[in-house]
């Protein structure tokens, strides 16, 4: 039996008592403070130097403000050493990956300052441990979790992520695990069309509604979004305001999330190979009039969910090219038709004349996909199956993403 070393995180809800939720805004002050102290100095030192002392890393910035912190950040002690020294690595994170995207040409965005408020968050390492329902974190102590903990791991815990989402506090524990590599799945071949007005269409005719997680709460959004606007900068009243629309932006990204995760699950568990489209996401967006409900689908989010899920289930990932025709062939005759009308939500063959649902012809014609199995996924390989149609290996490869998992 083979074993792989894999990185899971595991997601929890805590419940603060009021002296530990002051204590987990002071510990995201100091990685907001510190993310933003090291990104002043990068500039500053790009602007003002012209030789090698214009660049600097992790490390030196971390050394400087440990020779600063002592006489201007005395406060800093009040916190763990660990939310600093996490903010200057995804600050230097965020360099490395804006030069290597100017490198290969794409639109990577200049790191910007963090606002307070904002997607506060913080890593913590060193004793990190479960006692009971109680989380053990540094110089923070035993927080409480909110849902009964189970055995959902049997590693080595390598690091904490504390994130507030509204008044919610939510810690990623991510963990070292040593697991065998899943035996494959035995299952049908199914091929899987995404949509807007039905989330997923598969092959053998089963459909997933859209929950339009964003398209119900539009009009109750633009509601709490007004009335925001009318409070007063500073008031109490303001606060309530901002915390009940990110409270109802909480609760739209939770449904989606929980779809989502239903859906790769099961299409993981269930079958042996899955076929889906590499589809052009940002290039979808730019359709003014699609932008929000291609958005409120999440295909990028499904596509990433599905890779990892397959890898930990023994199943196949197949992920047809963008110039695969599924849309204008008919999964009847083979006949290509030239173009079809975004409008055409059935598709009529105009040579053996069959008339069928649009999503379910293009699942259809994507299970027919075949290709030659490489080798078996195993520890950091992607199962993925190369292309018979003379396409470069450029156009059938797929970026791995991290393992992730929730513990719920």
């Amino acid at each position: 039996m083979t074993l792989m070393l894999v990185h899971k995180a595991y997601r929890y809800e805590l419940d603060p008592n009021n002296f530990q939720r002051s204590s987990l805004l002071q510990h995201a002050g100091v990685a907001r403070f510190t993310y933003n102290w090291g990104l002043e100095q990068r500039i500053t030192l790009f602007k003002h130097n012209h030789d090698a002392e214009r660049f600097t890393d992790a490390m030196k910035q971390h050394k400087l403000l440990n020779s600063l912190k002592k006489t201007q950040f005395p406060w800093m002690y009040e916190c763990s050493k660990c939310a600093p020294q996490g903010a200057l690595r995804d600050l230097n994170r965020a360099f490395t990956n804006f030069y290597r995207g100017r490198k290969t040409g794409k639109r990577v965005g200049f790191p910007r300052f963090k606002r307070r408020g904002v997607r506060d968050s913080f890593r913590l390492t060193g004793t990190i441990r479960f006692e009971g329902r109680k989380l053990q974190l540094p110089r923070i102590g035993k927080v409480r979790v909110k849902e009964k903990r189970e055995e959902y791991y049997h590693g080595r815990i390598l690091s904490v992520t504390v994130r507030r989402r509204a008044d919610r506090w939510f810690v990623s524990i991510t963990v070292e695990e040593t697991c065998a590599d899943p035996t494959p799945m035995q299952g049908q071949k199914v091929g899987v069309d995404l949509g807007i007005t039905t989330l997923a269409t598969l092959s053998d005719g089963t459909t997933f509604p859209n929950p339009r997680a964003l398209g119900r709460r539009r009009k109750k959004l633009k509601q709490l979004a007004k009335s925001l606007s009318r409070k007063k900068q500073g008031s109490k009243n303001r606060e309530k305001a901002k915390l009940r629309l990110a409270t109802m932006y909480l609760k739209t990204f939770n449904i989606r999330q929980d779809t989502l995760h239903k859906l790769t699950t099961y299409l993981a568990k269930s079958h042996s190979t899955i076929v889906i489209e590499d589809l052009g996401v940002s290039g979808m967006m730019k359709n003014r009039r699609l932008a929000r409900a291609i958005a409120d689908v999440g295909m990028y989010e499904f596509r990433r969910q599905l890779e990892y899920k397959c890898q930990w289930y023994g199943s196949h990932l197949v992920v047809a090219p963008r110039t695969y025709p599924s849309t204008k062939m008919c999964s009847n005759c083979g006949n290509k038709r030239r173009e079809v009308a975004l409008s055409e939500r059935e598709y009529v063959c105009e040579t053996c004349g069959v008339r069928i649902d649009r999503d379910l012809n293009a699942a259809r014609n994507l299970v027919t996909v075949s290709l030659p199995e490489t080798q078996t996924a195993c520890g950091e390989d992607v199962r993925l199956l190369a292309n018979p149609l003379g396409l470069t290996e450029k156009q059938t490869s797929v970026k791995q993403e991290p393992n992730i998992s929730h513990g719920s």
